[in-house]
């Protein structure tokens, strides 16, 4: 019941939102250019919307058909042309509406803060309004497409430098981290063979991945294994646990990890759930702590205390789970590692342009959506990751390798 509540509200959100983007639009269109015929444009206006709401109106009809006939279908099916005509047409479509809205929305706040100067002018600042709305939707309607199509075709190395002291045999070494594989349909074989490709020109002395291999079931547990298992580095390639490695059948977790755990295997993969592992880098031993808290195990207090305080002396601390969480970030701290790795934000994944802020849903959950953060002398790496869960489509979140090394 929780679930069909969940998508009533998404679904009543989606269709408001393009109420409101369809009505500022037509107003603003309609004021520029008067000569258009009203009921041409309302034809072709709602034709256009129709068609670009055929991947929310098959998903209801779907749910509807479940919810008689207790027969689930697939909507959207896995298939490219309905990729092309249906998925990708509609997150592009809703990408350019929530974009234009967030400055729709701030000129329509400044309008009432200083509406007694609007009244007085209405007819001169209507006309500049309507033509810098007019500006921005021209703009996002041409920016949107070209930088999704940007962000999955690309990715970037991002070299971060840890600056504290080290032991000096670290000093040429070379970590690399990568998070959030999740193969799926549309992080295919075409993608990830790019980013192994890219991974490997790195030499890397040790890959680590801060958890989701897949996204969900059991078709492409056998590709991400595949893939991951052609990452190469001098001392193997180990990860932790992420939230989607547990939704190979989300009725049983517990199964679904072991699944993907036994797929990396076979490729000499390892995802570790709440270890230590060690590893001598050209004479520095190190320590890295693979902690498992997701949405489905959240590790408990004595458990952390036991691997943060186990295991050898060591030169080098590094601190991998799937989450930044807060909890975990101050054990990290206080147990004097020096890194503490993680991914899952996918960066923002779809992050909107707007001035002095990076605004993304996921800032609802975390503060650390990307980047480099010190606390004390341990630095906090988030990385963005490759894949993409909910929306098919990354935007200004561009696919990151974080290459970390010594100084």
């Amino acid at each position: 019941m929780r679930y069909l509540l969940t998508l009533i509200f998404m679904f009543l959100l989606i269709f408001g939102f393009q109420f409101y983007f369809i009505r500022k639009t037509s107003n603003t269109i309609l004021y520029l250019f008067p000569r258009i015929k009203l009921e041409l444009f309302k034809k072709i206006r709602w034709v256009t919307v129709g068609f670009l709401n055929l991947l929310p109106i098959g998903i209801i009809l779907g749910i509807i058909y479940y919810f008689i006939t207790n027969d689930a279908i697939e909507f959207p099916p896995l298939n490219n042309i309905i990729n092309y005509i249906v998925v990708f047409p509609f997150w592009i479509y809703f990408v350019i509406l929530i974009q234009s809205l967030v400055f729709f929305l701030l000129i329509d706040i400044v309008r009432l803060i200083f509406y007694p100067i609007y009244k007085k002018h209405k007819d001169r600042i209507l006309a500049g309004i309507y033509k810098g709305q007019f500006a921005l939707l021209v703009f996002f309607t041409l920016y949107v497409p070209v930088r999704i199509i940007y962000d999955y075709n690309s990715v970037e190395v991002r070299e971060v430098t840890y600056h504290k002291p080290v032991n000096e045999k670290l000093k040429s070494a070379k970590i690399v981290l990568i998070s959030d594989i999740q193969a799926d349909p549309y992080t295919n074989e075409a993608r990830l063979s790019r980013f192994v490709n890219k991974v490997n020109s790195l030499n890397a002395d040790l890959v680590l991945i801060a958890g989701d291999l897949i996204t969900s079931g059991k078709h492409f547990v056998e590709t991400s294994a595949k893939y991951s298992g052609m990452l190469k580095s001098k001392n193997g390639v180990y990860a932790c646990v992420g939230d989607h490695d547990n939704w190979v059948d989300r009725s049983d977790t517990e199964r679904s990890l072991k699944i993907v755990e036994e797929a990396l295997a076979k490729k000499n993969v390892f995802m570790l759930d709440n270890e230590n592992r060690y590893f001598d880098i050209n004479g520095a031993k190190i320590k890295v702590s693979f902690v498992t808290n997701t949405y489905v195990e959240t590790i408990s207090n004595s458990a952390l205390n036991i691997i943060a305080n186990g295991g050898q002396k060591v030169d080098f601390k590094i601190f991998l789970t799937h989450q930044p969480r807060q909890k975990l970030i101050d054990a990290a701290s206080e147990h004097n590692y020096n890194l503490y790795l993680a991914g899952h934000t996918h960066g923002g994944q779809i992050t909107l342009l707007f001035p002095f802020i990076d605004l993304s849903p996921t800032i609802f959950e975390t503060q650390y959506v990307k980047g480099d953060f010190y606390f004390g002398d341990m630095l906090m790496i988030v990385t963005r990751g490759l894949g993409m869960s909910l929306a098919p489509v990354r935007y200004n979140a561009t696919p990151e390798i974080t290459l970390i090394t010594f100084k």
